[in-house]
């Protein structure tokens, strides 16, 4: 797999208070899964961190609309990149509206963590970063389990298919906003876990290290 992005062990720039709110993967339901969707950008004219800054200031843009929209929660925000602790509603068609939160932000990388009601419980963290041969990789991680017994019934029937389509979209506008497209493929893949990886942060981590930009 050509996606370098590791466990995180740590993170940067987190409010500690912010779990109150957050619908963490021990409150949910069905396995827990880790989702990875990644492509290589080609032709990539921006560097990994201008890249996420282009992602964290028009994240709503990057979403196809027809499967779920994104708006900030304050609207004065508009035009500037999410910043922590900052909230979102997501319509997710079929489903209703509901919540995440910026739990997690560094120069390549930001997370967001679901808020109670939400149909999954769990972070999801958007990415950048150069591999061995200088490309500039695009790289989406969720780690989460359904937000209840109903939402996993639910996601069993439809929600899986959705995801996908969600996100590999997203990787693929992100690529064209960057460059010429993806290189190859889109990447999606689905693994099981028992439980979150040793040194992983559930509350205020990111569910992968976004490292490595050779030209900064």
């Amino acid at each position: 797999m050509e996606a370098k992005g590791e466990m995180a062990s740590e993170s940067m720039h987190t409010d500690a208070n912010q779990s109150g709110e957050l619908q963490l993967p021990e409150e949910g339901a069905g396995p827990l899964l880790q989702r990875d969707y990644w492509a290589v950008i080609r032709n990539c004219r921006v560097s990994p961190q201008e890249l996420m800054r282009w992602v964290s200031v028009r994240f709503a843009e990057f979403a196809p609309a027809e499967l779920c929209v994104f708006e900030r929660g304050q609207k004065r925000r508009e035009g500037q990149p999410l910043e922590l602790d900052e909230s979102l509603t997501v319509k997710i068609q079929g489903a209703g509206t509901f919540a995440v939160r910026v739990i997690h932000q560094d120069a390549q990388s930001f997370t967001l963590g679901t808020l109670h009601g939400h149909p999954e419980a769990g972070r999801i963290t958007f990415g950048a970063y150069r591999n061995a041969r200088d490309d500039v990789i695009f790289h989406i991680r969720s780690r989460a389990r359904s937000g209840s017994t109903f939402h996993y019934l639910g996601f069993v029937t439809a929600g899986d298919a959705m995801q996908t389509n969600t996100w590999t979209e997203f990787v693929l506008r992100a690529a064209l906003t960057a460059g010429d497209g993806v290189h190859g493929v889109i990447h999606a893949d689905t693994t099981e876990l028992e439980d979150e990886p040793p040194g992983g942060d559930t509350a205020h981590g990111p569910t992968f290290l976004a490292r490595g930009d050779g030209r900064q």
